[in-house]
């Protein structure tokens, strides 16, 4: 789990070990977008590669889960694993620009996200499916994968499908959303690389 700075690239890896699931999972925030991404998930794997691609970091999930039960550890268990990672590589959190938000549109559908890494975890999810699956993954389980990301990075993380109707659209462009968002907030501020962008001089506890 160090993290590492060299030549001023934020990377970090994370092992993550139960009796549910096995998960690697390794980032680097300065990245071009380049994954490898293998949950068993089929679905899942398409959401985090959008979710590497748009961002631009680089992202390695290798995970074996119960999936003879059904994907709801997996799928949660990556989320923990991938937000653990992300924490890491950000380290204090000083000179990011800290704020991110997107606006994703997937022709008939718009989703947008707004994000805090102000190391004080919550999610607001406002996106509802009209179909109990995509493929063989739950859509009950998206929640579960953001609220996850969202409590182990230490994100506060809204997120809103304005409107849509194709159930693919709507949970895409929330990744995609994401990943933009995640983009901007991870972004060093070159006018304060040195500074913890907060008053307190610190991310996390109270406002």
């Amino acid at each position: 789990m160090d993290q590492s700075l060299a030549n001023g690239v934020r990377r970090a890896s994370i092992e993550r070990n139960t009796t549910e699931t096995r998960i690697r999972v390794a980032v680097n925030l300065d990245g071009t977008g380049v994954y490898d991404v293998k949950t068993g998930v089929g679905f899942l794997d398409h959401m985090l590669e959008q979710l590497s691609r748009h961002s631009l970091m680089d992202l390695t999930v290798a995970a074996e889960g119960d999936l003879h039960i059904d994907a709801h550890h997996t799928t949660e268990d990556s989320g923990i694993a991938i937000g653990q990672a992300v924490a890491k590589a950000l380290g204090d959190r000083k000179g990011i620009q800290r704020y991110g938000h997107a606006y994703i549109p997937m022709d008939e559908t718009l989703t947008r996200v707004a994000l805090d890494f102000s190391n004080r975890p919550y999610l607001i999810w406002k996106v509802s499916f009209s179909r109990d699956k995509i493929g063989d993954m739950d859509t009950e389980l998206f929640r579960e994968w953001f609220q996850a990301f969202a409590m182990a990075a230490g994100v506060t993380l809204h997120v809103e499908c304005l409107y849509g109707e194709n159930n693919h659209h709507i949970v895409e462009s929330c990744y995609k959303a994401l990943a933009r968002a995640l983009r901007a907030g991870i972004e060093i501020d070159p006018r304060k690389r040195d500074a913890v962008p907060s008053t307190k001089g610190t991310l996390g506890g109270s406002l």
